[in-house]
Formats: C-alpha cells, structure tokens, sequence
C-alpha cells in the first residue's frame, strides 16, 4: 500500500463553473483516482482530457460543455497527486511510468473506445505515448502547448526557468500562479486551482513533475517517447488538430511547431494570440473546432 493523502471533499464545494459529480476507480495499492464522466456511456465518441501541472481536470471546464453538448462522452481524470486523486506523499513514487499506468488502467477499466485524446502540458508528455500502445481505442488527437520527453534534445531556456522556480518554491502558490498566466481568471477561480492542496505535504506530485522531464536519451520515460515520436510520424492514421496558446514561453510556439511537424497530417495550428501556456482557460471556440474536425 502506498502512504498517501486525500483532499476533504468540502475542499471541491461551491467551485464556479465546476458541478460535476465525482467519480472514482479503486486501486489495488489503496489509492482512488478521480474523473470526471460526463455523456452517454455508448456515445459514438469519447474526448479524453489530461491536464498537467501544477494544474487538475477543472482546466478543462470552458470545454467539457462544448464536447457534452455535441452529444459525446467526456472523461477527464486528475492524475496521481493532483484534483480529487489520492495523493502519494513520497515524491519517489512518482514516476513517468507510475503515472502512464495509472491511465492506461483507466482507459481499461472503463474500456473506452473511439478516443479522441485532449492533451496539454504533461497531459501531453504522458497521453502522447498512449495510442501507440492501444491503437484500436484511439481515433483523433486534439494537442495544445505540449511536447514528447524524447530527451534527444537539450530541454529549452523556458522549460529549466520553469524548473528552476518550481524547485525554489515547494509550496507552491498555486491560485497566484494562474492568475498570472491568465490575467482574465477570477479570484474564485483561481482559487478553485489551488482547492486539492490545503497544505505543501499534499504537494509531491506537483514539485515532482518538473523534474521528470527526461533531460538525457536514457531518463525515465524517453525510450518510450523516442518510439511515439516514431509512431506519431509513421503510423497515426486519424485526423488531428493543434491548438497554441501564442504567449507561452515554456511550450509555446517553436515547441508546437517541432510537434507538429511530428504528427502525420495534422492541419496547421489554431494560434490563439492571447492565450499562454494554459490554453484551456482560452478552450471554448478550440472545442467547437475540434467537434467538427475530429
């Protein structure tokens, strides 16, 4: 069993724009993640929305209406340490791989098909290397400010900036950070963002993140992006879209376009001028692209 904490559910009360019922898959190890799932069951199409850090599923709120609205089924977990999931108070636990299984149990557990995969940030890092594994559960890709952890390239001055901060601030203010990312966020909003960490012990997950990016050909994780990396260009068959928050200067526009050129086929990019590097708070007309394009 792995030690770990749980956010008081009065903690998620009264969120604006956030009335989702929880839901939870029970692990063998004693922890529960959380998703949202929203839609008919037997929707012709399921959207699979994976946030990143320091960051939970409410980020997709201004998209999840767009994608119900349509008709389809929409799951949005809160990784291992972040949102309503447990979270492991050892920062060793949290691997590249613990948090790739993690979904990958999910998407069985539910058996989800006709995927359409909504990543951003490690959402990205993590759901980019998921279709390669399970081809037959996939059938579009919606990808916006993210990357593939290759570690086949020296990480970028924005990225160890980022780092660098992450490392020099354990608690994390997690509320002021969004607001300063995205100017137009209210405060309750912002501090919505913040509500699964009442304190810096349920934190682990979200100082850890930044230093799994895999900086060398053999850090944890970048065998399998190396081989994605080779999967998006040769083998990914089904219709893509890109979306890139302009003024993100951790995976923003030179990161993006690098991507792009990596997924087969893929149309050019939606470029939202405004938008940083949290381009789902920017999400609703990005959503109503992708309802007709995937």
């Amino acid at each position: 069993m792995i030690d770990a904490l749980r956010t008081p559910d009065e903690r998620f009360a009264a969120l604006p724009g956030w009335n989702y019922p929880p839901h939870f898959l029970a692990r063998s190890d004693g922890m529960r993640l959380h998703y949202v799932d929203e839609g008919p069951r037997d929707a012709r199409r399921t959207w699979l929305c994976l946030h990143g850090q320091p960051t939970w599923s409410y980020l997709y709120r201004r998209m999840i209406p767009v994608f119900a609205a349509a008709g389809d089924r929409v799951v949005a977990p809160d990784f291992l340490g972040f949102g309503r999931s447990d979270k492991p108070t050892d920062e060793a636990v949290y691997t590249f791989d613990f948090h790739r299984a993690a979904i990958t149990g999910l998407i069985e557990a539910l058996d989800l098909e006709n995927i359409r995969l909504v990543v951003q940030d490690w959402g990205g890092l993590i759901g980019l290397t998921l279709p390669m594994a399970m081809p037959e559960r996939f059938a579009g890709l919606l990808a916006m400010n993210t990357t593939l952890g290759t570690g086949d390239a020296p990480l970028g001055e924005g990225f160890l900036a980022w780092r660098a901060f992450s490392n020099r601030n354990p608690d994390m203010d997690i509320a002021r950070l969004m607001q300063r990312a995205c100017p137009h966020l209210a405060d309750a909003e912002a501090a919505a963002y913040a509500a699964p960490f009442p304190d810096a012990t349920f934190k682990a997950g979200v100082r850890r993140f930044p230093n799994l990016v895999p900086d060398h050909p053999d850090a944890g994780g970048a065998a399998l992006s190396r081989a994605a990396r080779t999967f998006w260009r040769e083998r990914w068959t089904s219709k893509s879209l890109m979306a890139i928050g302009m003024t993100d200067p951790v995976l923003g526009p030179p990161v993006m376009r690098a991507l792009h050129a990596d997924i087969r086929n893929c149309p050019p990019p939606i470029e939202i001028a405004d938008a940083g590097h949290f381009v789902q708070e920017w999400g609703e007309p990005i959503a109503r692209r992708a309802v007709e394009v995937l």
